[in-house]
């Protein structure tokens, strides 16, 4: 369904209209994540972090996760802690400098993720209905957009 007609009202022109689209869709994709998440008891921040750990491989400091995040969070270090409290993540102090905390995935973590990944990968929600040259062409306009209002 178009977006005038998914809001029913009345859009001025082709630029209004993309970017209300925008808004709209991000706010139903963040829904639906959402919803999928809290099946495995995490909020899309915590997934966020997960992922950030993930794929960092060796561990790394909060700060470096706050500036990997997808929505930066001031209440990352609350975030990190609800992990470890679900024994998905793990804490240590740096050992040349005892003021800073390291963070990495915890077995339990990686394992919840593989099972994540195994439902995204089977879920019709996550499946964009885009082919993959329209997905890249859609990618390529996003940035397109961050890129030329961050001038």
């Amino acid at each position: 369904m178009k977006i005038d007609e998914e809001l029913n009202a009345k859009i001025r022109n082709a630029q209004q209209r993309a970017l209300i689209n925008i808004r709209f869709t991000a706010n139903y994709l963040t829904q639906v994540q959402n919803s999928f998440m809290s099946d495995f008891g995490l909020s899309m921040p915590q997934f966020n972090i997960l992922r950030i750990l993930r794929g960092a491989g060796d561990p790394i400091s909060v700060n470096t996760v706050k500036e990997r995040m997808l929505e930066r969070s001031p209440n990352t270090t609350r975030l990190v802690d609800k992990l470890i409290e679900k024994n998905l993540v793990e804490r240590f102090r740096c050992s040349a400098d005892k003021r800073v905390l390291y963070i990495r995935l915890s077995e339990n973590g990686a394992k919840l993720l593989s099972d994540i990944d195994d439902r995204l990968a089977v879920n019709p929600l996550f499946q964009s209905g885009l082919s993959d040259e329209e997905a890249q062409h859609l990618s390529d306009l996003l940035d397109k957009l961050r890129s030329e209002n961050k001038e």
